[in-house]
């Protein structure tokens, strides 16, 4: 199995070669990097160049290493048998299912998204180094051994908000996905909007960085964020010259697809005001 990126996803060399080797080396592959630059879309991309089926859990703060596996629902057992109902025979019924059961049971080879594990309370990571390592693990209830029949290429994605426990890290292959650069960047709008227009596209990428390196930023505009701001500019058919940095007025053309909180609008507002009163 090899993955050399899709026609939906450009995929730098050093992401290429990380994937290749977690699959080598059957690790997980976990990917770091800010909000927006393409991680979880990435296992989706593997997925689809390797012909592969896709199973994501997507992690939330209040979600336990437990659901990953399975949960056990006690109280509609009791129910069933306070009411007679006849599945309370069968403990099995009130098992679910999690992802990492769903992965381990699939007749074929699968891509198993573990999404945003920073969410997480900092034990989750340690809570499935041994299901993660093993490929397998016990259910009490029913005494069952769960075995990957085949083992799933799991793509772990993080935006770094909290850190990992070694023992986690180890056991992972790491990758970073930089911000890509201007080129880049201007592959993967090609790639959304193919026959976009060169000097629009040129404006905006400038006037993007531009905005990106205005120091004080809260929230840096990410990768998506750039493509649906794009999208705005071409549905408009905005002209490139309007895109240019003005002194008097640093808000870019629809600025709500770029800026994503309050302090930063202020932010370019007294950025502006300053330069009006030549202050700037």
């Amino acid at each position: 199995m090899q993955f050399n990126g899709t026609d939906a996803y450009v995929a730098e060399k050093d992401l290429t070669i990380a994937v290749n080797a977690a699959i080598r080396l059957e690790r997980p592959l976990l990917v770091k990097g800010e909000p927006g630059t393409g991680k979880t879309e990435l296992a989706r991309q593997v997925a689809a160049a390797l012909g592969l089926d896709l199973i994501e859990w997507h992690v939330k703060s209040t979600t336990k290493a437990q659901q990953g596996l399975y949960e056990y629902d006690a109280v509609s057992r009791l129910r069933d048998s306070q009411l007679g109902d006849e599945r309370f025979n069968d403990i099995s019924n009130y098992i679910r299912r999690g992802k990492l059961w769903e992965a381990f049971v699939s007749g074929r080879k699968t891509v198993l998204l573990i999404d945003e594990i920073d969410k997480a309370d900092i034990e989750f990571p340690n809570d499935l180094l041994q299901e993660l390592d093993r490929m397998e693990f016990f259910v009490y209830e029913t005494g069952e051994t769960i075995r990957a029949k085949n083992r799933p290429i799991v793509i772990i994605t993080s935006n770094n908000e909290k850190e990992l426990p070694d023992a986690f890290l180890r056991r992972c292959f790491f990758h970073f996905i930089r911000f890509p650069d201007a080129d880049t960047l201007a592959s993967i709008v090609e790639v959304h909007y193919p026959g976009i227009r060169k000097d629009l596209l040129r404006s905006a990428l400038t006037r993007f960085f531009e905005i990106r390196d205005v120091p004080g930023l809260k929230k840096k505009p990410s990768t998506s964020e750039a493509l649906d701001w794009i999208r705005l500019l071409v549905a408009d058919n905005a002209d490139p010259d309007d895109l240019r940095a003005d002194p008097k007025n640093l808000l870019p053309k629809l600025h709500g697809a770029l800026l994503k909180n309050e302090q930063d609008v202020h932010l370019f507002e007294r950025l502006a005001f300053m330069a009006r009163s030549g202050r700037g």
